[in-house]
């Protein structure tokens, strides 16, 4: 790993899912906030294939669209139809069912989440703080409703204050469509996915998402 001008650690991998995988199957955590997305959906299944203690595992999310659990673009229902649904882990602490005030609540009293798993999208957003809305700024909550013009349905997010509580934030990216936020991001750019903190940050990408232009 090699330090970079993104907030944190940098691995450029052949295969991020695999290698997504395998870490958190080395950390061994206790709890985990999931995400969503196509590049999400690959970490998961690749995790299924890994031999992780459960039972001793709670289950949280980053953000989620306020939609039934299944639609296709419920992260908690991609979650548990590729992975939770066979796992079987100790809890899944689910946002819609909740809502943000509730999982407010509930971020703030549980221990320290292990491993949150991010993305970054091509407007430089990550989790479901959108570039332009308030819920980047937030300073006191750590889960807020959110939405923006540009993404279909209204959300639930994990603010950065929320993130920066974790031991471990995992930033998976891949792809050349991801180039251009890194860019943005490394240039000095205030994009959301500029403002990740946590204990420690570590960014998984591949080669035309991470590497030097």
């Amino acid at each position: 790993m090699t330090d970079v001008e993104l907030p944190g650690q940098i691995r450029i991998v052949d295969d991020v899912p695999r290698t997504f995988a395998r870490l958190v199957a080395e950390l061994t955590p206790t709890s985990l906030a999931l995400s969503g997305g196509e590049l999400a959906h690959r970490c998961y299944a690749a995790l299924r294939r890994e031999t992780i203690a459960w039972s001793v595992v709670d289950v949280y999310f980053s953000d989620e669209r306020v939609v039934p659990l299944e639609s296709d673009d419920s992260n908690e229902g991609m979650a548990r139809r590729i992975l939770l649904d066979e796992a079987q882990p100790r809890a899944v602490h689910s946002m819609v069912a909740a809502g943000a005030d509730v999982y407010d609540d509930l971020i703030r009293s549980a221990p320290t989440i292990d491993i949150v798993h991010l993305g970054l999208g091509p407007d430089g957003h990550t989790a479901s703080l959108f570039p332009g809305t308030s819920a980047v700024d937030e300073k006191e909550r750590l889960v807020v409703e959110n939405a923006d013009d540009l993404h279909p349905h209204r959300r639930i997010t994990f603010t950065f204050p929320a993130i920066a509580r974790t031991s471990l934030a995992v930033v998976t990216v891949e792809g050349e469509e991801k180039r251009d936020p890194i860019r943005r991001i490394r240039a000095g750019e205030d994009l959301p996915g500029a403002r990740i903190r946590a204990r420690q940050v570590l960014w998984i990408g591949d080669h035309a998402a991470l590497g030097a232009d």
